[in-house]
C-alpha cells in the first residue's frame, strides 16, 4: 500500500514510518506547519522549525520522500478560533481532540488521499481493526493502545467509521519504551527526544498568554465557598422518573457571592477552568483551593479549599444530542434506553464505572463513583472493554 504518514519530529511518529517500512509498503513523510506565531511559546524559537528538521533528518535516514505543508490558516480557522470562543463562553475546550478530528483525519487526510495514498498513518498509541458487519461491509473498531500509560485512544474519539477505515497506528501494540528501543537501535535523532507538551498546534506555552491575544482581561472577585454551603448537604430527594433524577445529578450548582467571601481577585474569568488551582494567588490555607464555578457574567470565580472539596464533584453530566458522537452506529443508544460502560471525561484519567442513558432531551452518564471538576466543553468518552465506542461535549 501507499501510505502518508503524518511525521511529526518525535519518535512515535518516526518509529511508525519505520514500521510500516519494513512491512513493504510505500511510505511518504508529510509535516504539518500549525502554527505561525512564536509570541506564545515558552521556547526561544517556533517549535515547528526543530520538529520539521528532524523530522527531515528522520525521512532522510529511512529514505523516504518528505515534504512539509502549511496548515497554519486551516488551524487558525477550526482550531484556534474554537478555543478563544470556548474560553470567551466559559467553556474548557480539548484542542487535540478538535485537532485529529477537524485536521489529521480530516484535511490532512484528503491531502494524503489526492497524492494516491491508501491510508494514512500517524504516531497515537491506540489500535484500529475491522470485522465484517451484516450488510457485508466493514465496522471498523478504535481500540485503546496496549501501553496503558500511553494509551491515545481518548484523542482520537470523535472519529468516525471513515476516517478509520483509512488509519493506520503502527505503534499500537508497543510501549513506549520498546519504541525509543527500536529508534536508539536505527540511530534516529529523535530516539532520546522529549514528548512534545502543551496543545497539539502550538507546543509549550503560557496559556494566559495566549488567550490574552483575544480575550481581554477584567479584573473580577474570587469568592471561597466553606463546607457548610447548604447545597452541599443534599439529601435523598424523591424523584418521579430516573430523568428527573438524572436532570438533578448533572445539574451544576449554582453560587451567589453571599453564600462565601471575597479573599481574593483575578484577572478574567475565561482565564480559568473547573479544577484548577495553580495561578490564583490565593494564600494562607492549609490546602490549595481549587476553583468549583465560574459565574462568567459578573466575572466570579468560585473556589473550595482542598482537593476534596465537596462542590467539585458530580456524580453525572449530560451530553446535548447534537454533541453525541457514537464511533459505531450500531452502538447508538434509542431513546429510553441505558447501557453500562467505562468513561472518562479527560486524558489520561483512569476509566471509571458508569451508565449511559438515552433521553429525548440528551444524553446523561451517570457514575458509579462521583467525578471531580466536570468541566464544560470537554470531551466525556465511553468504551466497552478496550473498545472506544463514543464521545460526546459536556454540556
Amino acid at each position: 500500500m501507499k501510505i502518508v504518514v503524518g511525521l511529526s519530529g518525535g519518535v512515535d511518529s518516526s518509529v511508525a514510518a519505520y514500521l510500516l517500512q519494513q512491512q513493504g509498503h510505500e511510505v511518504i513523510a508529510l509535516f504539518m506547519r500549525n502554527w505561525n506565531d512564536a509570541s506564545v511559546t515558552l521556547e526561544d524559537e517556533c517549535p515547528w522549525v526543530e520538529d520539521s528538521n528532524d523530522a527531515l533528518m528522520v525521512a532522510q535516514k529511512l529514505g523516504i520522500p518528505f515534504q512539509v505543508i502549511d496548515m497554519s490558516d486551516l488551524y487558525k480557522e477550526r482550531i484556534v478560533d474554537y478555543m478563544f470562543a470556548e474560553y470567551q463562553n466559559g467553556r474548557t475546550p480539548n484542542p487535540d481532540i478538535l485537532c485529529n478530528r477537524e485536521v489529521k483525519f480530516d484535511v490532512f487526510l484528503q491531502t494524503a488521499l489526492s497524492l494516491g495514498a491508501d491510508k494514512v498513518a500517524t504516531g497515537h498509541y491506540a489500535r484500529v481493526d475491522s470485522f465484517e458487519s451484516e450488510n457485508g461491509g466493514q465496522t471498523y473498531r478504535l481500540l485503546a493502545g496496549k501501553d496503558t500509560n500511553k494509551d491515545q485512544s481518548y484523542f482520537l474519539c470523535q472519529l468516525n467509521q471513515e476516517q478509520l477505515s483509512k488509519a493506520l497506528f503502527p505503534i499500537g501494540d508497543l510501549t513506549k519504551p520498546e519504541v525509543r528501543e527500536i529508534a536508539k537501535e536505527l540511530g534516529l535523532v529523535t530516539a532520546e527526544k522529549k514528548d512534545s507538551q502543551g496543545l497539539c498546534f502550538i507546543g509549550k506555552v503560557s496559556l494566559p498568554t495566549f488567550l490574552q491575544q483575544q480575550l481581554v482581561p477584567k479584573t473580577g472577585e474570587i469568592v471561597e465557598i466553606f463546607n457548610d454551603f447548604p447545597d452541599f448537604h443534599r439529601g435523598s430527594p424523591q424523584f418521579a422518573s430516573k430523568l428527573e433524577e438524572l436532570q438533578y445529578l448533572s445539574a451544576k450548582t449554582k453560587y451567589n457571592k453571599e453564600d462565601g467571601k471575597v479573599i481574593g481577585t483575578h484577572q478574567g474569568a475565561q482565564f480559568f477552568t473547573i479544577g484548577q488551582s495553580k495561578g490564583l494567588g490565593i494564600g494562607g490555607h492549609k490546602e490549595s483551593c481549587f476553583i468549583v464555578s465560574r459565574d462568567m457574567e459578573h466575572n466570579i470565580i468560585y473556589v473550595g479549599e482542598g482537593r476534596n472539596f465537596p462542590g467539585l464533584f458530580r456524580k453525572a453530566l449530560k451530553i446535548q444530542n447534537d454533541d453525541v458522537h457514537w464511533v459505531r452506529e450500531d452502538h447508538r443508544l434509542k431513546n429510553g434506553e441505558s447501557m453500562p460502560v467505562q468513561a472518562r471525561i479527560r486524558y489520561r484519567q483512569t476509566l471509571e464505572k458508569a451508565v449511559l442513558y438515552q433521553f429525548e432531551d440528551g444524553l446523561y452518564m451517570e457514575f458509579d463513583q462521583a467525578q471531580s471538576a466536570i468541566a464544560e466543553g470537554q470531551f466525556a468518552a465511553w468504551y466497552a472493554g478496550d473498545e472506544l465506542l463514543g464521545s460526546g461535549v459536556i454540556s
